[in-house]
């Protein structure tokens, strides 16, 4: 990606930018291999045994349920199969916070280990796997505090689109034209969610690469991706979809495929969760491969020299975040 001038990124379209991510990592495969055994790698597990583990927990929650239904209440099998029935609930809701915190903490290290390696290549700076591990836990807090702040945004949002079907439901219903309308605000819902999305991304390279985070990150994503939010758009569309249908395959043939065989079933197991590994590293490398392309189309030059000392600094100790002109805020006239 590197090897292009600043002002000639703002150029790259749906094409040139996904030329540029997959020339990044197969250029600097070898450290990339080393990011995604140790970050990629468990959070793909994860994601993957979830479902398995979710799968196994309905399945017994509703079997049992279906023997309480049969079962005369009163009796000391009715009161064995409630008290188990509310263990397994118990037990399946402390498995989804374990899950989500893991999730949690693996998508946050994994990327600011993908974002602090490309700003190393762009600045020609020494890399190392070791380097970048030993800078990981140093900006953790800052992409926890972008992510907790977008959280409350797509809460919110949720909340008044919750609020807008309540309002559809009383008004318009279920008639034709109750049902066209419904069909228009959930394309709306979906294109508003993905484009929290993008910010929520975009939030996250800049809690990175520039002194704000949390809010201001998000601000500042916001108003970088004008200008680019349809290619965007279109880019993180594509990777939710194949996102999605990896997924899907996961689930049809790996959790709900006892037909095909246990062979069958480990074959499509390990192929679903390297696809899933691979889409999640060129996911992280392309979202930051945009935010190079946004700066450059909003003429915000990028000082290589300030942008590398700024990543020193995580290297010296705790993360002290530079003045935003100093790191890449320099504009340069067309």
């Amino acid at each position: 990606m590197m090897d292009r001038e600043q002002e000639e990124m703002q150029f790259l379209g749906f094409f040139g930018i996904y030329k540029e991510s997959f020339k990044v990592i197969f250029a600097w495969r070898k450290i990339f291999s080393k990011i995604t055994l140790s970050l990629i790698l468990p959070l793909s597990f994860i994601y993957l045994v979830q479902m398995e583990v979710s799968s196994l927990f309905f399945r017994k929650i509703i079997h049992n349920e279906i023997e309480l239904v049969h079962t005369r209440s009163g009796t000391p099998k009715y009161g064995k199969l409630s008290d188990l029935i509310s263990n397994e609930w118990a037990y399946f809701w402390l498995f989804k916070a374990a899950y989500f915190t893991l999730v949690l903490i693996f998508s946050l290290l994994s990327t600011a280990a993908v974002v602090y390696t490309i700003a190393c290549i762009y600045t020609a700076r020494e890399l190392t796997f070791k380097k970048v591990m030993s800078v990981v836990p140093k900006v953790w807090k800052r992409l926890m505090v972008t992510f907790l702040c977008i959280f409350v945004a797509m809460f919110f949002y949720n909340v008044g689109a919750a609020a807008v079907l309540v309002i559809w439901a009383i008004s318009v219903g279920a008639s034709d034209m109750g049902i066209a309308f419904f069909v228009v605000l959930l394309l709306l819902y979906f294109m508003g969610f993905l484009y929290l999305t993008i910010i929520w991304h975009l939030a996250s390279i800049v809690s990175v690469l520039e002194e704000a985070y949390g809010l201001e990150a998000m601000v500042k994503s916001k108003n970088l991706i004008k200008g680019k939010l349809w290619v965007a758009i279109v880019i993180f569309l594509i990777l939710n979809i194949v996102l999605g249908i990896i997924l899907f395959a996961f689930q049809r043939l790996v959790v709900h495929g006892s037909t095909l065989g246990m062979a069958s079933r480990v074959v499509c197991a390990i192929i679903c969760f390297l696809l899933l590994s691979k889409t999640i590293l060129f996911g992280l490398v392309i979202q930051t491969v945009i935010y190079f392309v946004c700066k450059s189309y909003h003429h915000e030059n990028i000082d290589k020299s300030a942008l590398s000392d700024h990543l020193e600094v995580y290297l010296l100790g705790e993360y002290v975040p530079l003045k935003a002109k100093d790191v890449q805020l320099e504009q340069y006239h067309v």
